[in-house]
């Protein structure tokens, strides 16, 4: 069981049940202890009453007197009580009539016990003494074993229903106990690179969960540090490398103009300015990023009907499908509005257009399906490449996570997901991968919040 929860309802249905499981088995030793006991108690009413009928002069009477006045005796209580009387000197003197001309055995050494006679089971005997005679009382144990068969019963029932109550029990307590471990887990699911000053909530009770919360929240707190610090420099590092890139990229394009160089060396002054464009988009693109997090990109985003935006877009993207062999088709429903700046979701969409044609095979099909309800504009490009593992999907919009495209393939930076997540972030909204159709491909979708054609956005 990997649960926490599962193993702490087994243990505590386990141990509750083994509890009373013990606290029974005590119980009946201790029920059958007092029955027996109240079998001797009886047994010596018996033989009290015998003793008084007989009275003090037993040890005179003839045999034939005392057989008359134990009958008399006994008679009436012959369904309860089985007697034989005895002595070394007169052998046996009564045996009661529902012992059936058998004795009841004696067991050396003790007075009490319990022993079985032929044809009429189980009994409890008792052994007294009445000068010269020895009498033997004895009582069916018979109530007292169905009275233990009942109790055993009514235990195995008390048992099982234990068993189920304290699963349901156990389940209850252990989701009250790991309510707080659950709310740590939820959080923290939810703190990432864009959300570090979210915290998990503490309860006013000092405990070993309450303990570990503090200390994740410092450890959150030196993490938010150490982000901010590495934003930090990554947007003074950028800033620092513009002027120092854009001072190369001008001598070299001024020896471009020398027309003493050679073909050879001109190849690689033009191999130099692509790889300095190369670092100003990288830089560019980290200084956005940057920016992005710290909340210090404003959109000019208006309220605007998406058709004619996908229209003018749509162009482009099946100009890029069919310089890549690929087709490419679009789809748009529902009518209204969303708040967006055309500029910033056109770049979302040709990023995800060129990735897709990236990995897509030859003749492959990239499809943009657009719906517009009264909640949202929902956008998503889907295509029929290899797709991502799940744990790929996870990862893909983080900062410089790039998956092989194939050989030869243009890998880029590794910022361009990480830009779109922020962009649609910036529009209050969020994106995701899955995949495709069937599962085959890769299906990355993004959603917008929609808006009235009054409304606007502030800039």
């Amino acid at each position: 069981m990997k649960s926490i929860g599962a193993r702490l309802t087994f243990w505590y249905a386990i141990t509750a049940t083994a509890t009373l499981g013990v606290l029974f088995v005590g119980g009946y030793f201790l029920l059958e202890g007092s029955l027996i006991h109240g079998l001797d108690l009886l047994n010596r009413a018996g033989y009290e009453q015998l003793r008084s009928r007989l009275g003090d002069d037993a040890g005179s009477l003839s045999p034939q007197t005392i057989e008359q006045r134990i009958r008399e005796t006994t008679e009436h209580a012959k369904v309860l009580f089985y007697f034989d009387v005895h002595s070394s000197a007169l052998g046996h003197v009564f045996r009661s009539t529902n012992l059936a001309g058998h004795d009841i055995p004696e067991i050396r050494g003790q007075k009490a016990f319990n022993v079985p006679v032929e044809g009429v089971g189980e009994v409890r005997a008792s052994e007294f003494l009445i000068p010269p005679f020895d009498v033997m009382v004895a009582t069916s144990t018979g109530p007292v074993r169905s009275t233990m068969a009942t109790y055993v019963n009514t235990c195995a029932a008390l048992l099982a229903a234990m068993l189920v109550a304290s699963i349901f029990t156990g389940f209850g307590l252990s989701r009250l106990m790991l309510k707080p471990v659950r709310a740590i887990r939820q959080t923290a699911l939810r703190i990432d690179p864009d959300s570090l000053d979210e915290r998990i909530p503490v309860a006013p009770v000092r405990d070993e969960i309450s303990d570990l919360a503090r200390l994740l929240n410092q450890m959150f707190d030196r993490l938010a540090v150490a982000f901010a610090e590495v934003r930090r420099f990554t947007a003074d590092a950028s800033h620092e490398l513009k002027t120092p890139l854009s001072l190369v990229r001008l001598h070299a394009e001024k020896l471009l103009m020398d027309s003493t160089l050679g073909s050879a060396q001109r190849e690689s002054v033009q191999i130099q300015l692509e790889e300095v464009e190369r670092l100003n988009r990288i830089i560019e693109e980290l200084l956005f990023l940057s920016r992005a997090r710290a909340n210090a990109v404003k959109l000019a985003a208006t309220a605007q009907d998406p058709a004619p935006f996908l229209q003018s877009f749509s162009l482009d993207a099946a100009a890029l499908a069919e310089d890549r062999g690929c087709a490419f088709a679009y789809s748009h429903s529902g009518s209204g509005s969303a708040a967006f700046e055309a500029g910033r979701v056109r770049q979302v969409l040709l990023n995800l257009v060129s990735n897709a044609l990236k990995v897509s095979p030859p003749g492959g099909r990239i499809t943009l399906e657009s719906t517009l309800d009264d909640d949202a504009w929902h956008l998503s490009v889907t295509d029929q490449g290899p797709g991502l593992e799940p744990e790929q999907r996870k990862r893909m919009f983080d900062p410089f996570v790039r998956f092989g495209s194939g050989a030869g393939d243009d890998q880029g930076s590794g910022l361009g997901l990480a830009i779109c997540r922020s962009i649609v972030a910036l529009h209050s909204g969020r994106i995701f991968a899955e995949p495709g159709p069937e599962g085959k491909g890769l299906r990355v979708a993004f959603a917008i919040p929609a808006a009235s054609l009054d409304d606007a956005r502030p800039a």
